[in-house]
């Protein structure tokens, strides 16, 4: 189910799907497969920066996900809500027990030695519209009531966030005459490396409409902001910065006189418009006034207005990088439970969550991601050392390594480590292996050629030589192994010093803390730093030191205090 924007990929978070593809995962696959407007974001930019987004037909993704998991031969669905955790004599995972509409399930107890929870925004989820509050996590669905008070016995520091949508619109309702259209790319290209054309796209196309706010909605949302949740009080959670309300917009940037809001189609299916930009939670007859103010909606009917939602979540230094909970062994968490925004951002967590939740119920060590490896290493290594107080958005600006981690070369980074730990099928397994082979010709033809009496492999490397400029250089089609094989030539120097730096700090950042060290018995370590690694209680020395309140001389004094132990207890 899309809950929110039937869209998938944009800034930072296209990357996070496409590697989520490269290991294995269907959210690329299901993309591709249920698209209606593609588009690759930030082309005027390096490629480090560029990023796919898809607006989806949401009925068809959520039957598409639905048809592979229910026909999956090793997987049984059982429809209902998982009530409480059981714990063994150890202390680790042990059972849930589930609520459930079938009566074949309900009240059973599912034994399990490892338990995913992926709650969404359903833990006490309450909605907000106006003065008006309902409980439930979703537009017409209960909350999730009892998972907070079970982690809360178990002993975890819960949080509560929020998120907002926006109205939805009746399409036939609306005069479409005279609004700016924004087209998907042709040819658009795809999220999957499983993707071809003629087999891709697979639905038929659509372009969006773009309106605008007015200084008179304005008006209504400065003379209402008393009726709003998130300025009257009645809403104390904090929501994400870069995805704001319509009301705070207006009230942050009070010199702008309009704001853009782009009108996506939800479905081939269905007659309903998604109003990009205005999400909110004001009365619903001041949204009546702010949709009707906006040029083509003047008669536009609205089939859903914004809510805002309220949730819990676990504080997510109580997981590791792993995902798996550092007071419940067995017990893992994946998406918004853990602070973060967005399905990509649940997605590329759910992945590792799954994966070691089986290889956990195997008694197999626990796989991660590093920083430098992937953007769900980044995140990932964000949560555990810097426990969001909003909800967590990707953006490439958050990885440091960002040219190594572009989102042409997630197949390069990480196809072989999803085929080792048996998430590669084999089909992606030969399409990976004629991609090697692939690029490996294109360098060998780059370094022979020469253009206008001049080495090929040096004319590549200005910033203003295209991947159809190296097609035509080389007499060949291009494709995604070329745009990749250009990248690396145009940004070689700095790909090579980027690999130098992960070198010079991988003994470091890979080094592990044992468990059971007390930081406070640590001579000379500043009181903020001992309370900060306590109560991170960081997994390597990398994580320790990009904790707040940790500095470098801390760092020092903590590898010193280790190296002593190391001595000691050889």
């Amino acid at each position: 189910v899309m809950s929110c924007n039937p869209a998938i990929g944009g800034l930072g978070k296209g990357h996070l799907v496409r590697e989520i593809d490269a290991l294995g995962g269907l959210m690329g696959v299901v993309t591709d497969a249920t698209g209606i407007m593609f588009r690759m974001l930030n082309t005027s930019k390096g490629a480090a920066v560029q990023s796919p987004r898809a607006q989806c037909d949401k009925h068809a993704y959520a039957r598409e996900v639905r048809r592979l998991i229910t026909t999956h031969p090793r997987i049984t669905v059982v429809a209902g809500a998982a009530e409480r955790l059981l714990l063994d004599d150890r202390g680790h995972t042990r059972a849930v027990t589930v609520a459930s509409p079938d009566p074949a399930f309900n009240g059973v107890t599912l034994h399990a030695g490892a338990v995913v929870l992926t709650t969404g925004t359903f833990m006490r989820g309450l909605m907000h519209t106006g003065e008006t509050q309902t409980e439930g996590g979703r537009h017409g669905e209960a909350p999730a009531r009892t998972i907070s008070d079970t982690l809360r016995e178990l002993g975890f520091e819960l949080g509560r966030l929020k998120t907002g949508t926006p109205p939805r619109l009746q399409k036939s309702s609306i005069d479409w005459e005279g609004l700016e259209p924004q087209h998907g790319d042709d040819p658009p290209v795809p999220f999957s490396d499983l993707s071809d054309a003629p087999r891709f796209p697979r639905l038929e196309q659509v372009e969006c409409r773009i309106t605008s706010t007015t200084p008179q909605a304005h008006e209504v949302i400065c003379a209402n902001i008393h009726r709003a949740p998130m300025f009257s009080g009645q809403i104390e959670s904090i929501g994400p910065r870069y995805c704001p309300s319509i009301e705070d917009k207006v009230v942050r940037f009070a010199d702008r006189e309009r704001h853009h809001v782009f009108l996506e189609p939800e479905s081939h299916e269905s007659d309903w418009i998604y109003c990009n930009g205005i999400a909110t939670s004001l009365p619903t007859d001041v949204q009546d006034e702010i949709i009707h103010s906006m040029p083509g909606c003047r008669n536009a009917r609205i089939l859903m207005y914004g809510y805002a939602v309220e949730y819990d979540m676990v504080r997510p230094h109580q997981i590791h990088a792993t995902t798996m909970t550092r007071r419940v062994p067995g017990l893992f968490l994946a998406g918004q439970i853990n602070g973060t925004s967005g399905y990509e951002e649940a997605g590329g967590q759910g992945y590792l969550a799954g994966l070691n939740a089986a290889r956990h119920a195997r008694a197999l060590e626990p796989v991660t991601l590093g920083r430098d490896l992937a953007y769900i290493g980044v995140m990932l290594d964000d949560l555990v050392t810097r426990t969001p107080v909003e909800p967590y958005r990707m953006f490439t600006s958050r990885a440091e390594y960002r040219l190594l981690l572009r989102a042409d070369n997630t197949a390069d980074r990480l196809t072989r480590l999803g085929h080792e730990w048996g998430t590669v099928g084999a089909e992606r397994w030969h399409r990976f292996q004629a991609r090697c082979q692939r690029i490996e010709h294109l360098n060998a033809a780059l370094d022979a050629a020469r253009l206008d009496g001049r080495p090929l492999r040096d004319l590549v490397r200005r910033p203003d030589f295209t991947v159809n400029d190296l097609a035509r250089a080389l007499g060949e089609a291009p494709d995604r192994a070329m745009t990749t094989v250009l990248a690396d030539r145009q940004y070689e120097g700095y790909i090579v010093r980027q690999h130098a730096e992960i070198k010079r700090h991988a003994a470091m950042e890979h080094r592990r803390i044992p468990a059971d060290v007390d930081f406070h018995t640590i001579a000379g370590l500043r009181a903020e730093a001992a309370e900060a690694l306590t109560r991170f209680r960081p997994d390597t020395l990398g994580q320790a030191g990009r904790l707040a309140g940790v500095n470098p001389a801390d760092m020092t004094l903590l590898v010193v205090a280790l190296d002593r132990r190391r001595r000691e207890t050889a």
